[in-house]
């Protein structure tokens, strides 16, 4: 059972079918349009969507909001150091902000980032740079029916590969994402994690973690990893943080807050400049862009994050729901992670080309059906297209994202969504495919424009 109680509630809108048509055709299919009260269930993102303690509400009314060297700040650099162990953290914002004010400082024009998958605003921040960001994911993530273990792993052999062979792009960083959100919320192994290691100190490249969901990672690896079935998500946490050169973390995820981030470093002069970057585009240091009060509640959520009974229940909600699909007749990526589903839309919708998107068909049929809002990571996501709308290059795979908000849903929210894909599941063929009007060159799925493409029948 939720290791919780209830203790303020929030109604959820319930629409009408020709509603939520009404506001499909008003957003141009791009579920990133809906307005919150025209969503019933929120699949979205787990990104600051999550339900906040009463003891995060506590911790945030004793907010100090002092411009500079607030109390608060000095109570979340303690939490944050006895996690990490870096020497140097700097708080932002959020994820992106993070991102954006380190590879500023640590990338030059023509270098490169290594990952195990960059995910979609890290990718973004790499390349506004001048940079290339290029995934190495282990071989066994291409299998998404296999119950690998941990199929977030980086490629070591390819990994060697590229630091040895550095002459026309050098290697500035080694991105390491945990979980491997990009890569269907995968996992990556501690021994995966202690060979990267060695060889970016081998190559001297230093080793980043992207580490938004670091104790949903340190879980599975308590629940998979012979050698770590005694240890605790916070001894596994502190033993990632501790191999790594720094860190990038949106703690809206793990840090279970509405908003929130930092950059954890043990190089003093690339702390220097993202020190000064820092100040100069988000805030002062003690508070880089958030409120006194957002520190102290990411400060209690990041020592929440990984008690074992939280851990528990989310692995537990998230079995339940994979349970539910694959009765539905829906296929996803195995094994289940714990921040998200990943529905196998390619399989289910086979008569939709890639070029049709596949994996927004089905975000926008579940939204039609059921009110549920999710993310496509497929085609629309990846792919690219000539000016005559024919592919250049498709996505592997057509995915779609429900992403789990903590503390949010109980299992018969969930039963509504299992229930909704049982439906489409029952009919795959009366779903239709989905072509571009309008886009963007960059990050283009948050405001894409599409319509429907009729039916052949």
């Amino acid at each position: 059972m939720e290791p919780y109680r209830i203790k303020v509630v929030e109604p959820i809108p319930l629409t009408t079918r020709p509603e939520r048509q009404m506001a499909l055709e008003r957003v141009a299919y791009n579920p990133f349009g809906l307005r919150a009260d025209e969503v019933t269930i929120d699949l979205l993102s787990d990104s600051g969507t999550g339900a906040i303690s009463a003891d995060q509400l506590s911790a945030g009314m004793n907010g100090d909001e002092s411009y500079a060297g607030s109390r608060s700040f000095y109570r979340w650099h303690k939490v944050v150091s006895d996690l990490t162990g870096y020497s140097h953290l700097l708080p932002t914002h959020q994820g992106r902000a993070a991102e954006r004010i380190l590879f500023s400082s640590l990338l030059k024009p023509g270098m490169s980032v290594l990952s195990n998958t960059h995910f979609d605003t890290t990718r973004a921040n790499v390349e506004l740079t001048g940079c290339q960001a290029h995934d190495l994911p282990c071989a066994e993530a291409k299998d998404l029916d296999s119950d690998y273990p941990f199929k977030g792993n980086i490629d070591l052999v390819a990994l060697e590969y590229a630091l040895e062979n550095t002459h026309r792009s050098p290697v500035a960083a080694v991105l390491m994402t945990i979980t491997n959100n990009g890569g269907g919320g995968q996992p990556v192994s501690m021994e995966n994690l202690h060979r990267t290691a060695e060889l970016c100190r081998r190559h001297g490249v230093p080793m980043i973690l992207d580490a938004a969901r670091f104790a949903e990672n340190a879980w599975l690896v308590t629940r998979r990893e012979p050698g770590y079935e005694d240890r605790t998500p916070r001894q596994v946490s502190e033993e990632a943080f501790r191999l790594a050169d720094g860190c990038i973390m949106s703690a809206k995820k793990d840090g279970i807050v509405h908003i929130g981030g930092f950059i954890g470093l043990n190089d003093p002069e690339l702390a220097e400049k993202c020190h000064g970057l820092l100040i100069a585009t988000e805030g002062f240091t003690t508070y880089g862009g958030l409120a006194g009060r957002d520190l102290d509640m990411m400060a209690r959520g990041l020592i929440e994050v990984t008690e074992p009974t939280y851990l528990a229940e989310r692995a537990d909600i998230a079995a339940y729901l994979a349970a539910r699909i694959r009765e539905a007749g829906v296929d996803i990526v195995e094994r289940p992670g714990l921040h998200a589903l990943y529905l196998n839309a390619g399989r289910l919708l086979p008569h939709i080309p890639p070029h049709q998107y596949p994996g927004t068909a089905l975000v926008c049929e579940l939204y039609l059906r059921g009110g549920i809002r999710s993310a496509e990571l497929g085609s629309l996501y990846l792919g690219e297209e000539d000016e005559q709308g024919n592919p250049v290059r498709t996505a592997p795979y057509e995915l779609v994202r429900l992403a789990l908000p903590r503390r949010v849903y109980t299992r018969s929210h969930y039963d509504h969504v299992a229930d909704t894909l049982a439906d489409i599941a029952r009919d795959p063929e009366s779903v239709h495919g989905y072509r571009i009007v309008g886009q963007s060159p960059i990050l283009r799925h948050f405001s894409i424009e599409l319509e429907p493409v009729p039916s052949r029948n």
